[in-house]
């Protein structure tokens, strides 16, 4: 069921420019039945996205898949353009894939990797990412080089980072912007300016910041950059992109197994990549998925990047200064402007029952476990914690409710925390 917050009206922040809340929530069936907080997972659909997936289905119905996709050339189009908008490149230089980690790999078989070359990170990058990484060691011989933290806990150290990139010279430079584990916003355009600098090929996973913070790969300094669709973008699941930037494209740089729709086969021994990211996909689409996907950035571009770069952080840091007061619990984001990514260890509780305790008072969370963040999470020595992630349709209200939630639980903790 619902809980219902005691804030007065007092308490809200002044919602910026651009934010109408009642219209957002209306707009959010999810809204209506459940708060919310797993938006790091999947963002809620609101209905224009939904509309337009539905409508392209009843179509493909109607008249055939093949002919429902052409019929909507046009729309399908605007993926594209709208994901372009969203982080200041153009339509070109966008390529759709099925998730983050289908766009991520798809960027790292581009790279001819040798046995010995480096591959230079952060101790926060994404478990994905680290296996990946892993399995590139395992198969190719490559070298994994994890830069350190800051000491002051505001994420990677970037001086060092760029004493790495001079000294070792790695083949790629790889960071995530936001972990999935905690609220942590790594410098990535710091790191970016040091890669220009060296000349170094630069890989960012924005998969948590897309949707929530303003973008601009121009200003990231980055080569390939990756992304789902379906977190604070609010896009369907099953759905991501790559960004490709020009000197990839032009430089040759193509995926391990292109097909038919990213090269053309022009003589029986030879085929030809097509000049933009459209390289990097395949022939066939969800359609349906991708016209979700391009709803889903015109919806946060009419929203407002800048108005939800500011509300969504808000929400959580007063997310985390409720958490903060209660006792028994110990708050884990680090940083100076941490992301709406809240995450915390409760004390007296194991991990799935009190998932299901939270579960039940109707608030999505999402767990973290070691396994997500094995540096990390030996910094801060748990072993799990739980993730709250609220977003710009969120109320204050809302906020309020699952601090007391929380503070409720610990109370109530089997443990003995009471």
């Amino acid at each position: 069921m619902r809980t219902q917050s005691s804030a007065s009206d007092a308490s809200r922040e002044p919602l910026p420019a651009g934010i109408d809340l009642a219209a957002l929530r209306a707009d959010t069936p999810g809204c209506d039945s459940v708060i919310h907080f797993n938006n790091a997972g999947c963002g809620l659909l609101a209905r224009p996205v939904l509309r337009t997936m539905l409508d392209h289905l009843q179509l493909e119905a109607a008249i055939g898949g093949y002919e429902a996709s052409a019929a909507r050339e046009i729309q399908v189009g605007d993926f594209y353009a709208a994901v372009a908008e969203l982080i200041n490149t153009a339509p070109g230089n966008i390529a759709f894939a099925g998730s983050a980690t289908h766009a991520y790999t798809k960027a790292l078989s581009a790279i001819d990797f040798l046995r010995g070359d480096v591959i230079l990170t952060t101790r926060n990058d994404f478990i994905s990412n680290q296996i990946a990484f892993l399995a590139l060691r395992k198969r190719l011989g490559v070298e994994i080089v994890h830069a350190p933290d800051h000491p002051d806990g505001s994420g990677v150290d970037v001086a060092a980072m760029a004493a790495l990139m001079r000294s070792r010279r790695p083949r790629l430079v790889a960071a995530t912007h936001i972990p999935t584990n905690s609220g942590l916003v790594q410098p990535v355009a710091e790191i970016g300016r040091h890669c220009r600098e060296l000349d170094l090929l630069y890989l960012v996973d924005a998969c948590q910041s897309v949707g929530q913070y303003e973008l601009d790969v121009e200003e990231i300094g980055c080569d390939l950059l990756t992304a789902t669709c379906r977190k604070f973008l609010r896009g369907p699941r099953g759905s991501g992109f790559l960004y490709v930037s020009d000197r990839i494209l032009r430089e040759g740089y193509e995926p391990l197994f292109i097909d038919m729709y990213g090269a053309r086969w022009v003589e029986p021994d030879r085929y030809r990549p097509v000049d933009s990211a459209a390289r990097f996909e395949e022939w066939e689409f969800p359609y349906a998925t991708v016209l979700g996907c391009a709803a889903a950035a015109r919806y946060a571009l009419a929203v407002g990047q800048a108005a939800i770069a500011r509300r969504t952080p808000a929400l959580a840091a007063r997310l985390r200064e409720g958490l903060a007061a209660v006792p028994g619990v110990r708050v884990l984001d680090r940083g100076p402007a941490p992301a709406a990514l809240v995450t915390f260890e409760i004390a007296g509780w194991q991990a799935q029952p009190f998932k299901r305790a939270v579960d039940a008072r109707g608030i999505n969370s999402a767990l973290s476990l070691r396994e997500f963040a094995q540096y990390d999470f030996a910094d801060k020595d748990v072993d799990w914690c739980l993730r709250l992630s609220p977003h710009y349709y969120n109320t204050e209200e809302e906020v309020d409710a699952v601090a007391d939630t929380v503070a409720e639980l610990a109370r109530r903790a089997p443990g003995g925390n009471r």
